[in-house]
């Protein structure tokens, strides 16, 4: 790709990669569970609880530490705003957080393989991307037992990546289309062409495209795509190599669906 004067840069990417980088290793000892406590639970049970509560405290506790972060108001509003961080630089920033299994802790493991559900979501699109200023800034965090007290675990940062807004969101709406799908209304609800919708389409019938369906059994040409925004799938180096490195590690708490 050309380099883009209105797009966030390499060098401004690498920036913020030295800013950030004070966090590796940080391990959030507010968050502590019990070794003992930790067979109950999948990896993925513990991924989501303990994902929600590092997303809340990351700005705000005092021994992190000093990265140049802040919660940002966001401009979705309440709970899912969108960005998560402002930067002192006047940057911005959404986290993203992968929970990379520790093979070495007991825990209860699941019978099927899971699909990571980590996953840039529809709330993000080119209306509300600033490309000038927005990066992903993706965690990659580990349960390790505390140095002070290895009876207990918390999660420790083991590494983390950068990456260009602009860039990620072009890259999965690119894939969407390619595949067949589209987005319904002013980029509300990305789609998938259904069993019906990929008949029609190689058959060479008009597809409908005034509406969608939640459900095959609705009929439609189109249906709403579950899987949208999933990082496993969006086609862009730099992020399919950063988790190319932790390949068969990477936790999550769905069952693993065939891609569309």
């Amino acid at each position: 790709m050309m380099a883009n004067e209105n797009r966030i840069s390499e060098e401004t990417l690498a920036y913020l990669r030295g800013q950030f980088r004070p966090l590796i290793g940080f391990q959030f000892t507010v968050l502590s569970l019990p070794h003992a406590a930790l067979v109950a639970f999948e990896p993925s049970q513990v991924g989501t609880i303990v994902g929600t509560l590092m997303d809340a405290c990351l700005p705000h506790l005092e021994e992190i530490p000093r990265v140049g972060l802040s919660k940002h108001g966001g401009i979705l509003g309440d709970r899912e705003g969108y960005p998560d961080y402002q930067h002192e630089s006047g940057l911005r920033a959404e986290l993203k957080l992968i929970y990379i299994d520790n093979p070495e802790l007991t825990m209860k493991r699941p019978l099927t393989r899971r699909e990571p559900s980590a996953r840039l979501t529809q709330k993000v699109t080119i209306k509300n991307v600033v490309p000038e200023t927005d990066s992903m800034l993706l965690i990659a965090y580990q349960l390790r037992p505390q140095a002070q007290n290895p009876n207990f675990i918390s999660p420790t940062i083991v590494d983390f990546e950068v990456l260009s807004m602009i860039e990620l969101v072009e890259a999965r709406d690119r894939r969407m289309v390619e595949a067949g799908g589209r987005w319904f209304g002013k980029y509300e609800t990305p789609t998938i062409l259904s069993k019906i919708g990929r008949k029609k389409l190689a058959i060479q019938d008009p597809l409908d495209v005034a509406s969608y369906g939640r459900k095959e059994s609705e009929g439609k040409d189109f249906n709403e795509d579950t899987n949208f925004g999933k990082l496993q799938r969006i086609p862009h180096p730099t992020l399919q190599s950063f988790l190319q490195k932790y390949q068969g590690l990477i936790s999550g708490e769905e069952e693993v669906v065939p891609a569309e």
